[in-house]
């Protein structure tokens, strides 16, 4: 059985609040206190949309700020379900976690951290009654586990909304043991404690990842099934994680650690002068990329982490490396702050600061999973792009499609990737399509958000899945009751292709396309068909795909040629948010 979704989605809607108040809570804390008619249901454009929701004590709603000042032209596009981030230089955002919702009296609760230098708390710090704030969200809420036994909130002050509000609203009828790390006692707040809970205060300066550490070990460990929530800066999590993680061993439905901010690391003078002497090029070198996969690749990071002080030849025995090969890598390792070789003051090698990040799994996936190694096919772009064919399918020998359909770690990464996706499929579930619809076929990575996506919005046709061996040996442990879809390709009254193109070939691409028509008379395809323009990595997306599949992003009209290939019209598109598109088919 695969277990518990973790999160409900929410529709996404642009909101407009004005402040109506703005309340000292600590002398580090301010609360602004806001209200509008968009709180509750409303109309704009004549799009119809639903009243605000944060049912969750840390949801997060996106603030929508303009370095320029000019906010108006910083809004995303509303769509009839769902956002659009359109470019906006001057857009700046920020997450906030709403500290209390009272829908009866209008009034959403915002709590800023005071002696920040961000656009957010220097918003709150010039915030008058009857000021305007716009925000997206919250896009969805925690699920906690229905059968626990006590649950651990950590973090630093920056958690204490979250904190105080799962404290105020009890989602979990179990003990409460609090950590808060502050940075003085007049940062401590009055909490909502109940016989059985526990409140330590730590006192620590913003982002000191030794001390909030120390404090996580420091806490008695209760009997029976428990949950850890932890919420600081994004670095100082980093060993709470590993020690959860791996010396607790929860699971990870069990655990939500989430870096809430990022402190910016000061370059060092010697750095700074050294820079102003000697200009660095504009294309940067990719030796440390290349230095940090190797690391990651031969344990070096994880063996340093587990004994700080290993010397250079133990490190090298450990991982059965030859001492010269360890020789090479260390000084660049060292060079780039992954490892710090104290071995000649006695100390031996420890994680630096670049090292400690790499302990966190997404950071990691950068160096070692399925975008590191499209990263490293681009060696070929030259003769591919002369060739006409995919960097991909030089580098490896096969196309991504036949690479991924017997790796089932590598489809996993793909549907992992598509988890983003069921925040966006409000638009498509609630098309007139699905009137009638008794069956649905799913294929692609995405067909595990698709299923969720349905299952949110109360359409519940029988589902089956095309996808066949490991593949659909992933897809079991994603989709919700595994037990109640028929895992074979057949007939169904409509096809959803979910994110099934993105890495397939043109050929491949219409070969799926006409195996669907043999089975439905409509299908949906589910693509991302132009950058997002909320990403700063949008520009890349274009070569990614073509990476992949040896051709650009496919847009509407690309996708209208491959369905013209295959048997099939476009009947209508809909808009999804963040550049993806449904792409509705009728059989021609």
């Amino acid at each position: 059985m695969a277990a518990q979704r973790a999160y409900t989605t929410h529709p996404l809607v642009l909101r407009r609040v004005t402040v109506r108040r703005v309340e000292e809570v600590t002398p580090r804390m301010r609360r602004v206190v806001l209200g509008g008619e968009d709180l509750a249901a409303f109309t704009r454009d004549g799009i119809d949309h639903p009243g605000f929701a944060a049912p969750g004590f840390d949801d997060h709603i996106k603030l929508i700020l303009a370095a320029d000042g000019d906010v108006r032209a910083a809004l995303p596009a509303q769509l009839p379900h769902g956002i659009e981030w359109t470019p906006a230089e001057h857009r700046l955002t920020r997450d906030y976690t709403p500290r209390r919702v009272d829908l009866d009296a209008g009034e959403l609760h915002l709590d800023f951290v005071v002696h920040g230098d961000g656009p957010a708390e220097s918003w709150s710090a010039a915030a008058r009654e009857g000021d305007e704030l716009w925000f997206v969200g919250p896009k969805s809420s925690l699920r906690l586990p229905e059968r626990l036994d006590w649950i651990q909130l950590v973090g630093d002050e920056t958690a204490l909304p979250a904190i105080g509000r799962f404290l105020d609203e009890r989602p979990l009828d179990v003990p409460a043991h609090v950590l808060v790390t502050v940075p003085d006692d007049a940062a401590r707040q009055e909490l909502a404690l109940r016989d059985g809970d526990t409140v330590t205060w730590v006192l620590a300066e913003p982002g000191d990842a030794a001390a909030l550490e120390s404090a996580v070990r420091a806490l008695p460990v209760p009997a029976g099934e428990g949950y850890v929530w932890a919420a600081a800066e994004s670095r100082a999590l980093l060993p709470v994680r590993r020690y959860i993680q791996r010396e607790r061993k929860l699971s990870k439905d069990r655990v939500n650690i989430t870096g809430y901010w990022h402190r910016e690391e000061p370059a060092a003078p010697e750095a700074a002068a050294s820079a102003d002497a000697a200009p660095a090029p504009g294309i940067p070198s990719p030796l440390p990329w290349l230095a940090a996969r190797a690391a990651l690749q031969l344990g070096v990071v994880d063996a340093v982490a587990d004994t700080p002080g290993l010397s250079p030849g133990a490190l090298a025995t450990r991982l059965g490396v030859p001492g010269p090969g360890i020789a090479v890598l260390l000084p660049l390792l060292a060079a780039y702050d992954v490892v710090v070789d104290g071995d000649g003051g006695g100390g031996g090698l420890r994680l630096g600061a670049a090292g400690e990040e790499l302990l966190d799994d997404h950071e990691r996936e950068e160096y070692t999973g399925h975008e590191a190694d499209l990263l490293l096919a681009l060696a070929h772009l030259a003769p591919a792009l002369r060739d006409g064919t995919s960097p991909w399918r030089l580098a490896s020998g096969a196309t991504l499609h036949d690479t991924v359909a017997d790796d089932a770690e590598r489809y996993g990464e793909l549907v992992e990737e598509c988890e983003q996706l069921v925040f966006l499929l409000t638009g498509l579930t609630a098309d007139p399509l699905w009137e009638g619809v008794k069956t649905c076929l799913l294929t692609g990575p995405g067909s595990a958000s698709m299923a969720a996506a349905l299952d949110d919005a109360g359409r519940r046709p029988r589902l089956r899945i095309a996808e066949e061996g490991a593949p659909a040996e992933v897809l079991r442990g994603h989709v919700p009751a595994p037990d109640r879809i028929d895992w074979t390709g057949g007939p169904a009254d409509v096809a959803v292709a979910a994110k099934a193109l993105a890495y397939r070939t043109d050929e491949e691409a219409v070969r799926l396309l006409t195996r669907l028509a043999a089975w439905t008379g409509t299908a949906v395809l589910v693509e991302a068909s132009r950058p997002d323009g909320l990403s700063p990595h949008a520009a890349e997306a274009a070569l990614h795909a073509f990476t992949a599949t040896g051709g650009p992003l496919r847009d509407s009209a690309a996708l209208a040629v491959l369905a013209e290939r295959s048997g099939w019209r476009v009947e209508r598109t809909v808009a999804l948010g963040w550049g993806a598109e449904a792409t509705v088919l009728r059989r021609a």
